[in-house]
């Protein structure tokens, strides 16, 4: 199965940034909190979800989510089965809006060993990337976490990663493989030159012609994944904000010329349920210009 050339032309090339709106289970009560609404606002999963839902729409119908600055959006498997105004939500944000759609497709992480995270079992992957062709998605995402510089460790998380690319690969979609370092860890600098050394040797030995992009952790040393950009096989390399705010996430990132955003939390920053539209729409268009600066710089 081939991918589809405007939309890989479009993440290689494009200005702007990927909008990271696949908060899952364990992370949607944080976000929804955030945004202002509470536990006490819902009432079990179904209605925590259709909460979340309201309010990724509300994000992809803003006036300033347009592939002007935002040029892909990552989503969560329940948006991607989901309709915004009675259409697929891939479909519109392809057709509508002009953003490239991926899939977050990993289920969750394992308990911390050998100083990493890696990622649970997916046993219907297949099943579930054939769905997302189906559905209009162009390529996947799926995390992983480094807490410390373990050599054991990081040639784990980044094995699995590209075991699993090249499955996404097969169904003919593009994955964005991300080993997340945490940026609370004692030793990022020291994990992120490792794990520069092991995502090297895996991109080598890829097939001509595979791709795949990069979500990395904005990294202590500017540049640090500039090697990594280059490769014939790397489409795209993007930061993650990792817990930064908005405006220290961006600060960084425009250090980095060679990576452009796919903020999640950063994107989201000071909006509220209870905001009238004009002001929404305001504050979204701030954090995304913003966001969209950094990642051209």
């Amino acid at each position: 199965m081939t991918i589809d050339e405007t939309q890989k032309q479009q993440m290689e090339t494009g200005k702007g940034f990927i909008a990271a709106l696949d908060q899952s289970g364990g992370s949607t009560p944080k976000a929804l909190g955030l945004y202002g609404v509470t536990s006490e606002d819902y009432d079990g999963e179904e209605e925590m979800f259709a909460a979340m839902h309201d309010m990724r729409a509300r994000i992809i119908k803003s006036r300033d989510f347009t592939s002007d600055k935002v040029i892909g959006a990552i989503l969560f498997e329940r948006t991607m089965d989901a309709e915004i105004d009675g259409k697929p939500v891939a479909e519109l944000l392809w057709q509508d809006r002009g953003v490239v759609p991926f899939l977050k497709i990993d289920k969750g992480l394992k308990d911390t060993a050998n100083g990493v995270q890696l990622m649970k079992p997916m046993p219907e992957l297949d099943v579930l990337l054939e769905r997302a062709k189906k559905a209009g998605i162009f390529g996947t995402k799926e995390r992983s976490v480094i807490h410390e510089a373990n050599e054991s460790g990081i040639g784990a998380v980044v094995a699995q990663q590209f075991e699993v690319a090249k499955a996404v690969c097969k169904a003919g979609l593009v994955p964005i493989i991300e080993p997340e370092v945490s940026i609370d860890s004692n030793s990022k600098n020291e994990a992120e030159e490792m794990l520069e050394r092991e995502l090297l040797k895996h991109i080598r030995a890829l097939p001509e012609g595979e791709m795949v992009m990069l979500k990395l952790t904005i990294p202590d040393v500017p540049g640090r994944y500039d090697a990594l950009a280059d490769m014939p096989n790397v489409l795209r390399v993007v930061a993650l904000s990792g817990g930064y705010s908005t405006a220290e996430a961006c600060e960084k990132l425009a250090e980095n010329h060679k990576m452009i955003a796919s903020f999640s939390r950063a994107l989201t920053e000071g909006l509220n349920v209870k905001m009238s539209d004009a002001e929404f729409d305001d504050a979204l268009g701030a954090n995304i210009d913003k966001i969209y600066r950094a990642s051209i710089a």
